[in-house]
């Protein structure tokens, strides 16, 4: 189920030239935008780290400086935010906060990260993933405004998105300025797939009523959170320059670093709307390997008959390839160091490929022709796909159809809801 949508923004449907923007943030203290003169296409994409500190510096100038990051934030040149900010004459930053895998993204998936030092500047650094994933109000003693810089890559169940919202929510509650430095949605900001979390099923790997693929950057994210969802928050986007919604990320001239250990490249981000499901299974997505979540597999599956079952579907924009693999991190538990079999997808057509189908298909022939050998994580699988219906449904034999059933629905609530908190074509 797919929603693609057409260039949108706020008002009249035309991106906000600079002068615009500079009106609007001073009146409305919502998006400050860069001072791009320059068609987009002249130019490569800056992110709202460095149009901050070529422009926007009286959001910081002054203040004392928090900043939520880790190793995705940093300006075209591959220098850290940290770095950039902790240098900058203009800007006193006094605290760093970490979300997930930790300031440098080296832990594993759910791995608690501890309160440290970071030794270039010696600024503390606060776990938001460890006994709090909120900051708390001694984290924000003495910080005057509060900076989020991380990449996201555009799927609801990936943490970054919640340290967004509970940071955006703990600045507003301590009364501070809370700045988001926009960054692109890696799996791009055209298409809306999936369905949208039911809140009974809400926890940090889908706390918002959102769609599995949502579209929307960490700025748009954050206007969405304040207008739609109620978070009371001074927020300021600095927006990125030159992205547009149909982007890929390899067009935007910024480095790739892994924005987590197990999503080593664009690729995986494109299909890991649809194989992250398999992390509520006993079937492995090829963590440790350089195509984690791009390949599924077990140690008793056929992946040839696999892939012939999958090709026959003839879902548009991937095909299927039958392989083996060897899962080596420790942290999947899941036949580490044994060989399995399964199959590897490959996106043929990005605007008519739907990862969240694909992996609901995957789902059911891999259930098949598992048998007795199937495994659940019931709980786990149901917090990722927002619902127990999709489980129970694949359990009861139900076909993908059938499992989407009531999503169109909910995608186009979804979208319009969201409409006010566009900023790019």
């Amino acid at each position: 189920m797919t929603f693609a949508i057409g260039c949108t923004t706020e008002g009249d449907g035309a991106p906000p030239s600079a002068s615009a923007s500079a009106s609007a943030s001073a009146s409305e203290g919502t998006v400050v935008d860069a001072a791009a003169q320059e068609s987009p296409e002249a130019r490569s994409v800056r992110p709202g780290l460095e149009v901050l500190l070529a422009d926007s510096l009286h959001l910081v100038a002054g203040r004392r400086v928090g900043l939520v990051t880790n190793h995705t934030g940093f300006d075209g040149g591959g220098i850290s935010s940290i770095d950039r900010l902790h240098g900058h004459a203009q800007v006193e930053l006094v605290a760093l906060f970490s979300p997930e895998h930790g300031i440098r993204g080296t832990a594993e998936a759910g791995e608690l990260v501890d309160h440290t030092r970071d030794e270039a500047t010696g600024l503390p650094v606060h776990s938001l993933y460890g006994e709090t994933r909120k900051p708390t109000p001694a984290m924000l003693e003495g910080v005057e405004v509060l900076l989020f810089d991380i990449l996201d890559i555009g799927t609801r169940y990936y943490t970054y998105v919640y340290t967004l919202s509970l940071a955006m929510e703990a600045a507003g509650e301590a009364g501070i300025p809370f700045v988001v430095l926009d960054r692109p949605n890696v799996i791009g900001g055209m298409q809306v797939q999936g369905n949208v979390l039911d809140p009974a099923f809400a926890s940090f790997v889908g706390l918002h009523p959102l769609p599995i693929r949502h579209g929307m950057t960490p700025g748009e994210l954050a206007r969405y959170y304040r207008d739609v969802l109620g978070i009371e928050a001074e927020l300021h986007v600095v927006p990125l320059e030159g992205w547009r919604r149909d982007m890929h990320y390899s067009e935007t001239g910024l480095p790739w670093r892994p924005p987590s250990p197990n999503m080593p490249s664009e690729e995986s981000a494109l299909h890991y709307p649809g194989t992250c499901l398999f992390e509520g299974t006993n079937l492995s997505v090829g963590r440790g390997t350089d195509r984690a979540f791009q390949q599924v597999g077990a140690p008793w599956l056929d992946g040839e008959e696999l892939a012939r079952r999958m090709e026959a579907r003839g879902l548009p924009g991937v095909r299927f390839e039958a392989v083996r693999f060897t899962p080596l991190n420790p942290g999947d538990g899941k036949f580490p160091g044994q060989e399995v079999e399964g199959v590897r997808l490959h996106v043929t057509d990005r605007e008519g490929y739907d990862p969240v189908e694909a992996g609901l298909a995957l789902l059911v022939e891999t259930r098949q022709m598992s048998g007795e050998r199937w495994g659940w994580n019931a709980s786990h699988f149901d917090r990722l796909a927002g619902t127990d219906r999709v489980r129970l449904g694949i359990e009861a034999g139900v076909e993908v159809e059938a499992l989407q059933e009531g999503w169109e629905e909910e995608l186009a609530a979804f979208l319009s809801l969201r409409e006010g908190a566009l900023i790019y074509r």
